[in-house]
């Protein structure tokens, strides 16, 4: 079996930015030239699928012993979020293995993952094992802009790769948070909230900037903009968050406040990762107006990052209108709907065995991430997606800040435990 953490650290040396810009993306051809000699040296030969120059995708199927039985969809994405070395305590691209870590921009998001599902099914090649049911790989382009060169291209261009899936493991999910000495919540994600890129346009009379002006289009954005942007929704608990509450008092044996904003804020370091997933949430992110100091623009327009509870995506709508008001046109840029699916059956139940083999402290419970993954194009085509990309974690690490983060890191230990597990539930679903 090749070492997961030499498979992560090689990956996180391949720059694959992905600013969202096909000029200044690095690209993720030469990750994915990277991954299929890893596979093709294991006897599996990938389909190569490049949806623009550079943007380039990878799937693989090894076949079962009984191909009747639905496959299983494996996917990791290839690209990472920009980084800035200066900001680094390392180099970002080293993939520099030090403290019991492996560092470097993709670590957590998703290399370390990426390199855990290699090194479980190159170990099979020695022994000559073959999985339960059909086991299909995916590497994809394009996760961090939304997808549409890697995993919406896969499903809308070459559907017929995933024939058979009818579910699917990838991010985020399948972490431990530690709570006690002896015990650790493992968060399977079973659900995952809608993306909504909105642009508001506002409109107004240009003229001089030295004129009284009752109509100016960058006011009228701002106003709407700051409304928004102070705007908490109403909690929602969605049958997810209720089910992660229920199974988080069991588990501590403790009675939850019955007001889930006020029980989260009590669970610590989970409050962060699963406190946005109670209501809709819009960010503004972006402003564009004008083109001299002295000249009030016509136009001007903001971006606004949405979050949306599965179920809510109209409810959310008729928020938003109410909030930035009727003279402001609202643009959606980029939508992709909100996920749910239920904590049981012989996956879910495979994945907690898993788990509990390789840490007698391990509590899986499901939540829903405020995120966004591949899994919204891959559950377009039938499939029952979760998120399990499993790591024991020591317990003062702040994982979720990790994400898109400085000095982003992850365990040595921790990917191999992974490879455990996973191996564990490959042989086993």
């Amino acid at each position: 079996m090749t070492n997961v953490v030499d498979l992560c650290s090689n990956l996180i040396r391949i720059d694959s930015t992905n600013t969202g810009d096909l000029d200044t993306s690095a690209g993720e051809r030469k990750a994915a030239e990277y991954v299929a000699t890893v596979l093709s040296e294991a006897g599996i030969e990938p389909a190569v699928l490049e949806s623009a120059p550079g943007r380039t995708n990878l799937v693989a199927r090894i076949p079962g012993r009984d191909s009747s039985h639905g496959a299983l969809l494996v996917h990791g994405h290839l690209d990472v979020v920009p980084a800035d070395a200066s900001e680094w305590s390392v180099h970002p691209f080293s993939g520099e293995v030090k403290d019991g870590y492996v560092w470097g921009r993709g670590a957590v998001d998703m290399k370390d993952f990426d390199a855990m599902v290699l090194a479980t099914v190159t170990g099979w090649q020695a022994e000559g094992y073959v999985p339960p049911r059909d086991i299909v790989l995916a590497f994809t382009a394009d996760e961090e802009a939304g997808g549409d060169y890697g995993a919406h291209f896969l499903v809308q261009r070459h559907a017929e790769l995933f024939e058979g899936c009818t579910e699917a493991i990838g991010e985020v999910g399948g972490f431990s948070v530690t709570v006690a000495p002896d015990l650790r919540l493992y968060l399977i994600q079973t659900a995952e909230k809608g993306i909504d890129w909105l642009r508001l346009h506002a409109a107004g009379r240009p003229g001089h900037g030295s004129f009284v002006n009752d109509d100016n289009a960058v006011t009228a954005l701002c106003e709407a903009v700051a409304r928004l942007g102070r705007t908490e929704f109403p909690v929602v608990v969605t049958p997810t968050v209720q089910a992660f509450l229920e199974h988080v008092s069991e588990v501590l044996g403790v009675e939850l406040d019955p007001d889930p904003e006020k029980a989260i804020a009590k669970l610590g370091p989970i409050a962060r990762i699963v406190g946005a997933t109670i209501r809709n949430t819009a960010n503004p992110t972006r402003l564009s107006a004008g083109y001299k100091d002295n000249v009030i623009p016509g136009k001007a327009t903001a971006t606004i990052d949405c979050r949306t509870l599965p179920g809510f995506a109209d409810q959310f709508q008729e928020q938003l209108r109410a909030v930035v008001g009727d003279q402001i046109e609202i643009e959606t840029v980029h939508h992709q709907a909100a996920l749910e699916t239920t904590f049981d059956g012989p996956l879910v139940d495979a994945m907690a065995a898993a788990l509990r083999a390789e840490d007698a402290g391990a509590r899986p419970v499901p939540y829903m991430l405020s995120g966004g993954t591949d899994a919204k194009a891959f559950a377009t085509l039938g499939m029952r997606c979760f998120g399990f990309s499993p790591l024991q974690l020591p317990a003062d690490l702040d994982f979720a800040a990790l994400f898109h983060g400085i000095d982003e890191r992850v365990p040595a230990e921790g990917l191999e435990f992974g490879v455990r597990v996973l191996d564990r539930l490959l042989r086993s679903s």
